[in-house]
């Protein structure tokens, strides 16, 4: 069993990333931090619609921009980059790592499965402490798009040997779950928000857990290991 895992918001936690804002956006370290998730994952979505692909660094740099500009903070050329290595360094959330031991305990294979370049990722996860876990990085770049363009999955289709019952997609973001479904993948939701809602769509996830630690108890179960 293939288990394709997302690594933004599912793996890492990307308001881990207020503690470093808190520099220069002061007070608004926080709404910078939620401002500037909302819009990387903007720019992914309308950049996959009109077919002008810019990597995911760049959807990430421009949306930081945008974040200054929106707050009113202005910042010279060596602090942006600061911020941007920083975001190479944010934090597993605290139940990922031996959530990761224990899937790989039950004999299924880790991947990620991410709209994040490679290069990055790899360097994220490392510095996360969790790469040793994950072998390959299933990246949207291969394929010049975004999720949910359903071209983006197909990297999990060919990794599984063509055959979508052969893997499972574990994210913590509702859209990236419907791209999946939509493409006969099974999915797992990561509510780690108790009070978020999911999208009222016709696709909805096979498994809705909390966290990786009882994903790895569920898991098994739903796929029938």
């Amino acid at each position: 069993m293939v288990i394709a895992l997302d690594v933004y918001g599912t793996l890492v936690d990307t308001a881990g990333i207020a503690g470093e804002l808190r520099r220069m956006f002061g007070d608004l370290a926080q709404s910078a931090a939620e401002l500037w998730r909302a819009k990387q994952l903007e720019y992914t979505f309308r950049r996959g619609l009109m077919r002008r692909y810019e990597d995911f660094d760049t959807c990430t740099r421009q949306a930081l921009t945008y974040v200054q500009r929106s707050l009113g903070v202005s910042m010279d050329e060596a602090a942006e980059r600061a911020l941007l290595e920083a975001y190479l360094r944010l934090p597993a959330f605290e139940d990922v790592p031996e959530g990761l031991r224990q899937l790989q305990r039950s004999g299924a294979r880790l991947v990620a499965l991410t709209n994040g370049t490679e290069r990055s990722v790899r360097s994220l996860l490392q510095n996360a402490g969790i790469g040793e876990h994950i072998g390959t990085v299933l990246s949207a770049e291969r394929v010049r798009s975004f999720k949910p363009d359903p071209a983006v999955y197909g990297l999990l289709r060919d990794c599984s040997g063509g055959a979508a019952e052969g893997s499972w997609l574990v994210s913590a973001n509702p859209f990236d779950v419907i791209g999946a479904k939509a493409c006969g993948i099974r999915t797992a939701w990561l509510r780690r928000d108790p009070r978020r809602v999911f999208d009222p769509w016709e696709l909805s996830a096979d498994l809705v857990v909390p966290d990786l630690r009882s994903l790895s108890e569920e898991l098994p179960r739903s796929a029938g290991v």
